[in-house]
């Protein structure tokens, strides 16, 4: 991060600006902004013990940079303060749980229906530091959306955004959970926000109830290889069976432990015309989807969250959401067109589904005879 520029600070007024980057934070879209200092301590321990115990499964990345993720002037060198944004995200008139009980229709999690979420967000945060360069010249900064070895939520606690509830997301107690989250690592030797101290799950454990995979294995603690998320998006090889079924008809992501917490009532829509759905995704159905040629793939998720996981893994999670769905001659169909697919993962995934399907068209014989 470079020194700032002939800045003098005795000549800013701390206070006065913090308050106005959090107003400028609000103008540009941000539902709340919070300034910390960089002591993650704490949360160090916390990452060392989830790490040890194996709960990143193939996520390498959790692990490769050392300190940096816990440090954040190793990562950016000079950082004195974290501006830390929250921006909410749920879109207008889309139902939230209703599609996990139609089994025919493909649920893709809410964050991931519209336009992909870091692009706006950085640019955002770029203009609020275009807007503090203006107040007090040239400073050391960089913007973060989820892009690098960043604590980003323990970040949001320290900064006052929320608290960490049984699920391990953020929780605030006028917006639910279902917000992105952004950060400016800043020179500025700004005032910091006391962090919110305050938990409300209290004995509530609907989240630990809720997750279909049990991926919650104590409070606060999320073993990503149990978890649907990662089974869907962050995982290259073959879902593990003991799982699929559980699967349900989630094909990308999973909400499950968000939409039951008590505080998702408190949910603030989005009027951000990226975060609406594209292509019917809060609504299509499996085989819609699995009937994409890879061409339409690319060509439909470009800019979206999507895309990162590749053709080849979302037929993968399509057969597993078409081998839980109710049978029906052109699922059937579907999945044996796909058996000469040129992919031993694709056709692992279809053949399971496959099996289902006879399975179930064979039961259902026997019951109707």
């Amino acid at each position: 991060m470079p020194a700032p520029d002939d800045l003098a600070p005795d000549a800013l007024d701390p206070a006065a600006l913090a308050a106005t980057i959090k107003t400028w934070g609000r103008e540009l879209g941000f539902q709340q902004v919070g300034i910390t200092d960089t002591d993650l301590a704490t949360h160090e321990r916390y990452l060392a013990r989830w790490l040890a115990a194996g709960h990143h499964g193939e996520m390498g990345f959790m692990a490769k940079h050392g300190t940096k993720r816990t440090r954040p002037e190793e990562l950016v060198p000079g950082t004195l303060r974290v501006i830390s944004v929250r921006m909410d995200y749920l879109p207008p008139e889309v139902e939230t749980t209703r599609l996990l009980g139609r089994p025919e229709k493909a649920y893709v999690s809410r964050y991931a229906l519209g336009r992909d979420y870091h692009k706006l967000i950085r640019k955002r945060l770029a203009q609020l530091a275009k807007r503090i360069e203006g107040e007090v010249g040239a400073f050391g900064y960089r913007a973060f959306v989820d892009s690098a070895p960043v604590m980003e939520r323990a970040l949001a606690q320290k900064a006052g955004l929320g608290w960490f509830g049984k699920n391990a997301m953020l929780l605030n107690p006028r917006a639910g959970s279902l917000f992105f989250l952004g950060e400016l690592y800043t020179d500025l030797p700004l005032p910091v926000d006391p962090p919110f101290e305050s938990e409300h799950c209290g004995k509530c454990s609907a989240c630990r109830s809720a997750c279909p995979t049990d991926a919650i294995v104590d409070d606060k603690v999320v073993d990503s290889r149990r978890c649907i998320s990662y089974l869907t998006i962050e995982l290259h090889g073959a879902i593990p069976e003991e799982f699929r079924e559980a699967m349900g008809n989630r094909v990308y992501g999973c909400d499950d432990c968000q939409l039951v917490c008590p505080f998702t009532r408190f949910t603030r829509l989005s009027d951000e015309a990226d975060f609406a759905p594209r292509h019917d995704l809060d609504r299509t159905d499996l085989l819609r989807l699995f009937a994409w040629s890879e061409e339409e793939f690319l060509s439909k998720t470009e800019g979206s969250p999507i895309r990162r996981i590749g053709y080849e893994r979302w037929l993968r999670n399509l057969a597993v959401g078409l081998g839980n769905a109710p049978w029906s001659e052109a699922t059937e169909a579907a999945l044996e067109a796909r058996l000469a697919y040129p992919s031993d993962l694709v056709r692992e995934h279809v053949r399971w589904a496959l099996a289902r399907q006879r399975d179930k068209r064979e039961r259902r014989i026997a019951t109707e005879g």
